[in-house]
């Protein structure tokens, strides 16, 4: 049998992407998730995982995802709509709404399909979605599902998003944007989008998927920039500072139950496992209560950018997303193996996940102060190569 002449132009295109330091692969973990890690038999200092709060191995959440299966099995068996929907997951989104202060949520399997759910469940055809240029690739492709008419600004540029506001004749009108953007680590000017969305009569969609369990005493951007309105509509992942998985969308009541007759990827969906549900409960307690986490994390954050202020571009974060801008994608590729080599797993981000090449060093709760000084002076000595 003759091979199909598009695997060839896929082989072709491999190839291209090999020779223009694109191509990408994956590591394979022989541990948990952590702070350190051990891949390939090597232990590594992991500086590239969004375990900011170091949850994913937290014990208490192991003993409860491991008591939620016992008590409520493996497998959901249906769809949230259909026989799907668990006690302890109702439990878990009444408190996931609490915490985010709004009325009610629903939670997804993941941010992805949180993002799909909410843009092509509240816009379509006749509708204009508001977008800041460098939003996660899954609102992206949320618009264009949507099919609502797409309009981007400028990164942060809130006049050209109320250039854009006040032109459109839209029946319903929804900015999007990152709380936290997640190559970058800057945070939005939410403040302002709100201002817009009462001025215009928009719904501002904020994805909280880097602020959640981080900034705001562990409840968020908007806790943290002290915003709330019925207008918000707010999602967080719950992956990333809680360890665990999934997402959750929070809103008005009206919002939600319009979302779970109409979005499709919720309502289309075998639901995640409960035990995912009795390990996230436990996670929050530990987001509440375990303060000294975020207190380190942001210790840490404020030791690395003091000791790398004059050794590189940094850009201005104050969250746990540490970006390195590098001249190029072959000196980011090689920055990123030379620490590898040296026992430190820092991410190389490439076009088209970014405009510009940079090394995306992400902080840990779980690391020490050792540890963060010997991966700057490691930066230090890579970078001056």
């Amino acid at each position: 049998m003759s091979t199909p002449s598009l695997f060839q132009e896929f082989a072709v295109d491999l190839a291209e992407r090999k020779n223009n330091h694109l191509y990408r692969s994956r590591r394979v973990l022989d541990s948990p998730q952590g702070a350190r890690v051990t891949v390939a038999g090597r232990e590594l200092l992991n500086f590239c995982s969004n375990d900011y709060l170091g949850l994913a191995n937290h014990p208490s959440v192991v003993a409860a995802a491991q008591a939620g299966a016992a008590r409520w099995g493996v497998g959901s068996g249906a769809s949230h709509l259909v026989a799907g929907h668990f006690a302890v997951e109702q439990a878990l989104e009444e408190r996931l709404a609490a915490w985010a202060g709004k009325p009610a949520a629903i939670t997804l399997s993941t941010g992805y399909m949180a993002n799909l759910a909410v843009v092509t469940g509240l816009v379509g055809r006749g509708d204009a979605v508001f977008a800041d240029k460098i939003n996660h690739a899954s609102l992206n492709d949320a618009m264009a599902l949507s099919r609502a008419e797409v309009k981007r600004f400028a990164h942060s540029d809130v006049a050209a998003l109320e250039r854009l506001l006040a032109a459109s004749t839209a029946k319903r009108k929804l900015i999007i944007v990152d709380a936290v953007f997640s190559m970058d680590g800057d945070i939005a000017p939410l403040a302002e989008m709100l201002a817009l969305a009462e001025t215009y009569d928009a719904l501002l969609y904020i994805d909280d998927a880097h602020g959640f369990g981080v900034l705001g005493d562990g409840r968020g951007t908007l806790a943290e920039l002290g915003l709330a309105s019925p207008r918000i509509i707010y999602m967080a992942t719950l992956g990333k500072a809680a360890g665990v998985a999934g997402a959750y969308i929070a809103a008005e009541q009206v919002v939600i139950d319009y979302l779970i007759n109409t979005a499709k990827p919720y309502i289309y969906t075998t639901a995640a496992p409960p035990l995912i549900a009795a390990a996230m409960l436990a996670s929050l307690d530990v987001i509440e209560s375990d303060t000294a986490r975020r207190e380190t994390l942001h210790r840490h954050i404020a030791q690395f950018r003091a000791a790398l202020a004059n050794s590189c571009e940094l850009l201005p974060s104050r969250t746990a997303i540490q970006p390195i801008i590098l001249p190029d994608v072959e000196t980011a590729v090689k920055v990123s193996q030379a620490l590898f080599d040296a026992g430190f797993w820092v991410a190389a981000i490439r076009p088209p996940t970014v405009p510009t090449p940079r090394l995306r060093l992400v902080l840990n709760a779980a690391h020490t102060d050792k540890e963060v000084a010997a991966l700057c002076n490691m930066l230090q000595l890579v970078l001056s190569y």
